[in-house]
């Protein structure tokens, strides 16, 4: 905000700054657009009785997002006597072009403001940032030709890594093994369209605080894949730290004497606690079959594979012991589990319980621990909350 968007205000304690009439004409919208999408369908009378507001505040907003085509009236409700509301809802010809970039596969897909997918599409991620940018163009271009009736209202990208907002860049990125590369700048060019760009761990968080509405302020989301990402929620907002870098959990060393890892140090947690961990437990003393892929893994030991089992029960292990560095360290109420490993949960919770609440500190309480059992779309879920939240705020800012 500048200047002009606050006037300051001398008190018993000093001066404070107070929001212009601008400012909170902002904030007001953003409340009742959150409220819209997260209670639709709703009438005017719902969205002044919920939010406090006063009805002709509630109209004229309204009527103003009702222009500018964000919100629509839907149907007419019934009441015992007296004139019937009017129901409004989001317009879900605003769409969402969704950019997953993993190691492996990257996943292009088109979803309205709701976040429900029409269209997806798959390539296998080139080793080279600039031919995949280039592959990806092509995957955008007929989606943007076939939106000509509907509002683009941007693309969102997950990335396998640390996406540094001041420099424009992916900084980090040792799964994906790219060197630094500004891919959104690319996109953009390319496209034409505004792109919102994050880590796969905070588009995780950004996922489950905007469409599973978690109850809770503090959050973390713990992603197990290739490598580990954490997403951290705090207060109700996403914690991005120094240079996009909070979070790297994954790399912290346990045991310093461990085996590599991509990050060019060594014992990282990932390297003991992710799906690629499982696999080389399970592939010593002797070699794994070809080409075995963790779903493998997680079907052997369902089949009674005594030492696909072991491989499992040690990558949970691991698991739970780091996962105590976050518990001391931020305290959350609730950790999200998102991965693979939560079609197995009956065999990974239990242990990943066990070693977290086997060190909580004194007058501490373990979190909520809850896998998310979903089929891969989380991060998808995230590129969507990330454009949207440029115009409804934060997921937590009073939606009720």
């Amino acid at each position: 905000m500048s200047s002009s968007d606050h006037k300051t205000v001398r008190t018993s304690s000093g001066f404070v700054q107070v929001a212009s009439s601008e400012v909170a004409r902002e904030i007001n919208r953003r409340i009742v657009l959150n409220l819209i999408r997260t209670r639709q369908p709703l009438s005017r009378a719902d969205l002044a009785r919920i939010s406090g507001l006063q009805r002709s505040t509630i109209s004229l907003i309204v009527e103003e997002l009702m222009r500018e085509r964000w919100v629509l009236e839907g149907p007419t409700g019934r009441l015992p006597r007296g004139r019937r509301p009017t129901f409004l809802r989001l317009n879900e010809e605003r769409v969402i072009i969704g950019i997953d970039i993993r190691p492996i596969q990257t996943t292009v897909a088109l979803a309205d403001v709701n976040g429900r997918f029409s269209s997806q599409s798959t390539m296998a991620t080139p080793s080279d940032p600039k031919v995949a940018v280039a592959e990806i163009v092509e995957r955008v271009q007929p989606i943007v030709r076939a939106c000509r009736d509907k509002k683009i209202e941007g693309i969102g990208i997950s990335v396998p890594g640390r996406f540094n907002p001041s420099r424009d860049r992916l900084v980090f990125a040792p799964n994906l093994k790219w060197p630094e590369f500004n891919i959104r700048q690319q996109i953009h060019d390319a496209t034409g369209i505004e792109v919102e760009m994050e880590n796969a761990a905070n588009a995780c968080v950004l996922a489950s605080a905007w469409f599973d509405h978690i109850e809770t302020s503090n959050l973390v989301v713990v992603t197990v894949s290739e490598g580990i990402g954490t997403g951290i929620f705090i207060g109700g907002r996403l914690v991005r730290g120094g240079n996009g870098m909070a979070g790297e959990f994954g790399h912290v060393p346990i045991e310093p004497g461990g085996p590599p890892c991509g990050c060019g140090s060594r014992g990282c947690w990932e390297v003991f606690a992710s799906n690629n961990a499982a696999l080389r437990y399970y592939a010593e003393p002797n070699s794994a079959r070809a080409g075995l892929r963790f779903v493998d893994l997680l079907t052997l030991a369902d089949q009674g594979d005594a030492r696909a089992g072991k491989a499992l029960e040690t990558m949970a292990r691991y698991l739970g012991r780091g996962m105590r560095m976050i518990v001391a360290g931020l305290a959350p109420e609730r950790i999200v589990v998102i991965g693979e490993l939560t079609r197995s949960w009956h065999r990974f919770g239990p242990v990943i319980e066990e070693e977290v609440k086997a060190q909580v500190l004194p007058g501490g309480a373990p979190p909520v621990l809850t896998p998310a059992h979903e089929d891969g779309m989380a991060r998808l879920r995230g590129t969507v909350a990330l454009v949207l939240q440029k115009h409804f705020g934060a997921a937590r800012e009073n939606a009720g």
